[in-house]
């Protein structure tokens, strides 16, 4: 038997602390589910816009480059595509929402802005096509962002619920359930004791 269930007074001190420090715990939890929750729509919200915008600019991305390839011809703009350097503009840096890292995708579209190619012999729509691909590049990068920020946050958000979950199901319930039978057996040790001392002096006073 766990000595922290005795009935001592002690122990109800004990027991009373453990509810109000379970309740203060639930309470803290809800908070940041509901936190969590509030920053996980605006992100699917942010997401579904993104995506929008991908859409269309990845259109008319591909209608320049079709464009570019009729006015060049395919194999011109397939070399010029060659001498596009690796991409190394994009850095990634974390930030904390209610103790959540969720990570901040950073790119420097202005060095990613500068042309490959030489600009001497090209038309302009193979201009106008890498700028709807860099754009389209950027809107990825924060796409990315967001979704792994929302995949982070509905983890936490699992994760709170089920730390919720039981403080107010098992947790909670316990130190309630064990306060009340502390208390119930206090107050029955009290009224055996007030008996017996009643019957005591009833005894001395009778020897008298």
């Amino acid at each position: 038997m766990n000595p922290n269930t005795f009935p001592t007074k002690g122990n109800l001190i004990l027991a009373k602390n453990s509810l109000a420090l379970s309740k203060q715990g639930y309470e803290l939890m809800d908070k940041k589910r509901n936190i969590l929750i509030r920053e996980l729509m605006d992100l699917i919200d942010t997401a579904k816009d993104i995506q929008s915008e991908i859409d269309t600019t990845f259109s008319e991305a591909y209608a320049a480059l079709q464009k570019a390839n009729i006015e060049m011809g395919i194999y011109n703009v397939d070399q010029l595509s060659k001498l596009i350097p690796e991409e190394n503009s994009i850095t990634i840096k974390t930030r904390s929402i209610m103790g959540t890292e969720i990570p901040l995708v950073e790119f420097d579209n202005v060095a990613s802005s500068l042309p490959g190619y030489n600009l001497k012999g090209t038309k302009l729509s193979l201009d106008e096509a890498a700028s709807k691909f860099l754009k389209v590049k950027e809107l990825i990068v924060k796409l990315s962002t967001v979704e792994c920020s929302a995949y982070r946050l509905a983890n936490s958000i699992k994760k709170t619920q089920k730390r919720a979950n039981a403080l107010k199901n098992i947790t909670i319930p316990f130190y309630t359930d064990l306060t009340t039978v502390i208390t119930n057996a206090l107050e029955e040790k009290e009224r055996e004791e007030f008996t017996r001392l009643k019957v005591i002096k009833r005894y001395k006073t009778s020897k008298k």
